[in-house]
């Protein structure tokens, strides 16, 4: 029997919808803190089309869900048009291809697009040309695709654990997993290329995601500061470094015979005046606009925002504390990369989601809230801790003064972030991730040998002729069984995630309330872009 035209179009055209928005979002984002006076096409459209394309692979996450859900009646039966175990294949091998393809053009943005636009843009001088430009970056451009075909070789050729016998106890353990597990070396290659990816961002996560959702909730909360009271504040700095510098001079002089330490002195107190003077002028024009003044009105959805943020944060934390905490006691070990076969503890939004795929498009809407939460807050973090090689700050992320290359390397880091990202949801939901809402009818025998049916949630203990697991869940749990590396790291670097969450916190609370012109004036800054920015 075929597919309904119902069901197809229940799971995808949100998928479009979404994807739609997902350009939208991207442009404006990516148009919102490009540099307004060092910008150029090229880097910006590469921007935006890497930024769609890696949120386009957690948008995914709610349709594989929804489908495998959808092939069940409430009372654990496959619905008429999901019967066939044929048809059920070919709806959830069109995800995963999705899955593959999205993957795919990731690799190609991280490993071809990013760095070439990057290098292109880095040899932009006054008298060269575009010839020499595609020249210098394609040179680079090598050492990235050297780097991609070790990790494609390595993924295709390292041992990895083989598909259990039939009878053994491991194939009990992940009986319903067997379709997955005989993979050939290309798509073996492709997992470990991804898993990778996931790792590293795992890093990432740990490191801005955590802040990010400590920071969010409570800068939307605290506020920012007034414009007013903040500029009599500097004004008043700025007044105090003018008499310390009149002091300076009194005291050494001006001219050729000042002394090198009172000529060091006056240098950095007229910097920092000058520092405090842009402060003003940014403040008063803020003071001014009549658009800061429309958004006060704003102020009480903002504080709305927050609470839920809060909330959701809290949330976050709890259910994967509880996850780990339920790995910990009852997964099948690091052999199988922690994998949690059934669940024991109670985890809050795992079991809201499932119970709100009753009613169709909850579930959907809440899961996709929960997925932009933490774009939201990966991109905090990313905004406030700013991009660091080591101890190194290479690059800030600031309206309207984000150069091409602080962009485009914001864009690679979202990539990392948002591919771990689809890790944490396994994590923090895994029942909702793997099953949906699905159940399935399993005999017990009771008193007398009496065989009775009881309506048991699905879990990959169970033959996929009973239940159908989603294609992120299968990639995942099916890597995590053939290198087990993986998935012990992602465990454990969970654990970090939710330990940096608490001190991001403190950091969050100890920071207060943000400035009115956060992010508008730095020392970097040239000083003759102010005007154009304040008036633009």
């Amino acid at each position: 029997m075929s597919i309904p035209s119902a069901v197809l179009a229940a799971g995808w055209i949100p998928f479009v919808v979404v994807l739609v928005l997902t350009l939208l979002f991207s442009a404006v984002y990516i148009r919102y803190y490009m540099s307004k006076y060092d910008k150029e096409l090229s880097s910006t459209l590469a921007a935006i089309i890497a930024l769609s394309v890696t949120l386009l692979t957690t948008d995914l996450v709610p349709v594989d869900i929804f489908l495998v859900s959808y092939m069940k009646n409430s009372d654990g039966s496959f619905k008429d048009w999901a019967n066939n175990s044929a048809t059920r294949h070919d709806l959830e091998n069109s995800v995963l291809y999705a899955y593959y393809v999205l993957y795919g053009i990731i690799c190609f943005c991280f490993f071809i697009l990013l760095p070439f636009m990057y290098f292109f843009y880095e040899e932009k001088e006054e008298n060269s040309t575009c010839k020499s430009r595609c020249c210098s970056a394609l040179k680079y451009l090598i050492v990235f695709l050297i780097i991609l075909a070790a990790l494609m070789l390595i993924g295709a050729f390292v041992p990895t654990r083989s598909p259990p016998n039939a009878n053994s106890t491991d194939w009990q353990k992940i009986e319903g997993l067997f379709e997955g597990l005989a993979t050939n070396g290309g798509e073996d290659a492709i997992s470990f290329v991804i898993s990778v990816f996931s790792l590293i961002g795992m890093l990432g996560l740990v490191t801005y995601t955590a802040y990010g959702m400590s920071a969010l909730p409570l800068e939307l909360l605290a506020g920012k500061k007034s414009a007013k009271k903040e500029r009599l504040t500097v004004q008043s700095k700025r007044q105090d470094t003018e008499s310390r510098r009149q002091a300076i001079r009194d005291k050494y002089g001006i001219g050729s015979s000042t002394s090198a330490r009172g000529r060091r002195r006056d240098a950095n107190l007229e910097e920092e005046e000058r520092q405090l003077v842009r402060q003003e002028r940014h403040l008063e024009a803020k003071e001014k606009s009549w658009c800061q003044k429309c958004l006060m009105l704003l102020r009480p959805f903002e504080l709305v925002l927050g609470l839920v943020f809060l909330l959701l944060a809290l949330l976050v934390f709890i259910s994967l504390l509880l996850t780990n905490i339920d790995k910990a006691m009852h997964s099948l070990g690091y052999k199988y990369g922690y994998a949690l076969p059934t669940r024991h503890l109670p985890n809050p939004i795992d079991i809201v989601l499932v119970f709100c795929q009753k009613v169709f498009p909850l579930d959907y809407i809440l899961m996709t809230g929960v997925i932009v939460y933490f774009v939201l807050c990966s991109m905090t973090g990313v905004r406030s801790i700013g991009i660091w090689f080591l101890w190194i700050r290479m690059y800030k992320v600031r309206p309207g003064r984000t150069v091409p290359q602080g962009l485009l390397m914001f864009c690679m880091i979202l990539m990392f972030l948002v591919m771990a990202i689809n890790i944490i949801l396994y994590e923090l939901t895994p029942q909702y991730s793997s099953f949906g809402s699905q159940h399935y009818l399993k005999n017990v025998t009771g008193t007398g040998n009496v065989t009775k049916t009881s309506l048991e949630p699905c879990t990959t203990e169970v033959s996929a002729d009973e239940c159908t697991i989603t294609r992120m869940a299968l990639l995942l749990t099916r890597f995590f069984y053939k290198m087990w590396f993986f998935g012990a790291a992602y465990y454990f670097l969970t654990w970090g995630f939710l330990g940096l969450m608490l001190i991001g916190f403190i950091v969050a609370v100890v920071r207060g309330r943000r400035s009115a012109i956060q992010g508008e004036v730095d020392k970097d800054d040239f000083e003759e872009s102010d005007d154009e920015l304040i008036h633009a």
